[in-house]
């Protein structure tokens, strides 16, 4: 179903006629479920299962709203589906808030809208609810989604960035800087031409499946602004361990390094959407590594590090076995970059 006009307009934001047709046309007809199609203010779901909920929200400014592998509507969802995970949990619902700037060409906002029932059905989570404003042109740059999710935590799942022990193996499933490439290339500032695509997916399914498989997980954590440097860095100083990561072991996609070489940045600072470090104690790390990769996901884990109990920090074993530290990425490396 289409709007009657190609741009959105203040009235669009009103609340009245317009704001109906917008909801109704654009945005329900896309993500259509019971619970959704009543359009009340809130979305009431049964809970099926004994647990605990975990709740996350996360607004997404990405500039351009479009880049090789993905585009805003994508990485809200996935962004939030990936949130829930890092904590164990299964995603039950989504809600999505749109800010949307006047003059904003009504076709842009449909490809998104349909990006965004894409991911949400790829990823098995209904949006439920939501919320559109738009605002004067020249007040915000064409559009930014604001995503939040509730999800269930199994009983006995306890995963988090503060339960990194000394002996525990730290995987990843697969190559990192991705993301951050593929957007710097789509703003075309730098003349970059690259094949390389956002590594945007949802990661809730092989969650779940190293978690169905693996007895004990201490941390999930997905390295996405700052990169799996500043990750790390989090993960050490929320545990008070040391982290050794082994810099012959991280993968990195060939394009990806060159990308980043020719504009100087170091690939372990650049941002990521579809990775997460996996933390087990050393007797699980086989065995979590041969589920990792038997996921679509996964097919490229590899075991990157070890944690240590001192020296406390994020230390990199280089390919001339030394040690140097990785500190927390300083100031804005890429801004707009999700």
């Amino acid at each position: 179903m289409k709007l009657i006009t190609d741009r959105i307009l203040l009235a669009h934001g009103s609340g009245g006629r317009l704001t109906h047709e917008l909801i109704s046309k654009l945005f329900r007809s896309r993500f259509s479920n019971p619970m959704l199609n009543t359009l009340d203010d809130s979305a009431v779901f049964p809970m099926k299962a004994a647990g605990s909920l975990a709740f996350t929200t996360d607004s997404f400014v990405v500039n351009p709203l479009f880049f090789p592998g993905g585009d805003i509507g994508k990485l809200s969802v996935f962004g939030t589906v990936n949130d829930l995970a890092m904590k164990g949990a299964r995603p039950l619902c989504l809600s999505v808030a749109a800010i949307i700037e006047e003059g904003l060409e009504t076709k842009i906002l449909e490809q998104i809208a349909d990006s965004i029932s894409k991911a949400a059905k790829k990823a098995g989570v209904p949006v439920v609810t939501g919320d559109t404003k738009v605002v004067e042109r020249g007040k915000a740059d064409k559009l930014f989604l604001t995503t939040s999710g509730i999800g269930i935590v199994k009983p006995g799942v306890n995963v988090s960035g503060s339960r990194a022990r000394p002996g525990d193996a730290v995987l990843i499933n697969g190559t990192i800087a991705d993301h951050g490439v593929a957007v710097l290339a789509a703003r075309n500032e730098f003349k970059l031409k690259t094949a390389v695509k956002s590594d945007c997916a949802p990661l809730n399914a092989l969650v779940q499946r190293i978690l169905s498989a693996v007895k004990e997980v201490h941390t999930f954590r997905d390295p996405t602004r700052g990169g799996l440097a500043t990750t790390l860095n989090e993960i050490a100083d929320s545990s008070n361990v040391g982290i050794i990561i082994e810099e012959s072991r991280i993968p990195v996609k060939k394009e990806a390094r060159s990308a980043c070489a020719l504009l100087g940045l170091d690939p372990l600072y650049v941002a990521n959407e579809g990775k997460v470090a996996v933390f087990v104690p050393e007797k699980q790390s086989a065995k979590t590594l041969q589920v990792m990769k038997k996921d679509e996901l996964g097919k490229s884990s590899a075991r990157i590090g070890t944690v240590v109990k001192s020296p406390k920090g994020v230390w990199l074993k280089t390919t001339a076995s030394g040690l140097r530290p990785l500190v927390m990425l300083e100031g804005e490396q890429m801004p707009r970059i999700c």
